[in-house]
């Protein structure tokens, strides 16, 4: 019987093991503070940068400072706060259909999903790579920024780029009735789309993932993550945050969300979050083991 994913990264079967990802690091100078700070302290394991965004330059720097921190691309597509925008890396005449009216990346995935041509989707994911790899990023990975490089009509784009940098690409096996109970009933064919063309091109599939991050009032962020941790499935779950660093331009940039990102700083940054994985059991994990995988390197 062929080993699980678990099993070939040296775990065993019933392993519970958390992929602790801060999403979101370039997006501002508190996603930056937030981020690097929750990655040096742990139990976060690794993140993903937004190329496009105006601190992304800030966010290599430190990414260049700490070679050991595992950091991907977050594949961005669009640009969702009112009025704290960004565009695209490519030449925008190359990239005409990902714009706005106002020159930007679109606000909503739906938008993304009805306007933009794959072609210079394409063109834009591959620059994004190719920037964070050219400014020193050892990028460990790519995964989508609020899910818009998994449109249906994208996934093709998505698994050539995984191919093409050899860099393992977020993907999860499906589950109807897990996708259900987060809100996101009738997703898993897009995720089954996903995990063929990946698959194919030798990505590692994970077994779950758990997105339900910043959806909880103020004071119930333990009850909340705890919550989290106690849903995770034997095998590899990739379990996403947002860490960031609240105060003035943090709570500029986004009508809500500022203290949930703060107190996911401090839990997936601190002896909080440490204690509840191990009182749980979990293992952790980042994403260099998952690229070693892939590029044939031994996994141990």
């Amino acid at each position: 019987m062929p080993k699980s994913l678990a099993e070939r990264l040296g775990f065993a079967p019933t392993d519970r093991i958390a992929i602790i990802h801060c999403d979101d690091i370039g997006m501002c100078h508190a996603a930056n503070e937030g981020a690097f700070e929750a990655l040096a302290s742990g139990p976060a394991t690794c993140g993903s940068l937004m190329v496009p965004c105006p601190w992304f330059l800030e966010a290599a720097e430190r990414a260049r400072e700490n070679p050991g921190i595992d950091l991907g691309v977050h594949l961005t597509l669009n640009s969702e706060w009112p009025t704290y925008r960004w565009g695209p890396v490519a030449p925008r005449d190359r990239v005409a259909s990902l714009l706005d009216a106002d020159g930007m990346l679109p606000r909503t995935l739906l938008e993304v999903a009805k306007q933009a041509l794959p072609d210079e989707v394409e063109i834009e994911l591959r620059a994004q790579i190719e920037r964070a790899l050219a400014v020193g990023v050892d990028v460990t990975h790519i995964d989508a920024h609020m899910g818009t490089a998994l449109v249906p009509k994208f996934v093709p784009v998505y698994a050539r780029l995984a191919a093409e940098f050899r860099l393992p690409a977020f993907a999860v096996r499906p589950d109807p009735v897990a996708l259900a109970a987060r809100g996101m009933g009738g997703f898993d064919s897009v995720f089954a789309a996903a995990v063929e063309l990946l698959e194919k091109v030798g990505s590692p599939v994970l077994e779950a993932f758990d997105a339900d991050s910043l959806e909880f009032p103020e004071g119930r962020g333990i009850e909340h993550n705890t919550g989290r941790l106690e849903r995770l499935v034997p095998g590899l779950n990739y379990l996403i945050c947002h860490p960031a660093r609240d105060g003035e331009e943090l709570r500029a940039v986004m009508p809500w969300g500022a203290h949930q990102r703060d107190f996911e700083r401090s839990f997936y940054g601190g002896e909080a979050g440490r204690r509840a994985l191990a009182e749980r059991g979990l293992r952790t994990l980042g994403m260099r083991p998952l690229r070693d995988l892939m590029r044939g390197r031994s996994a141990g």
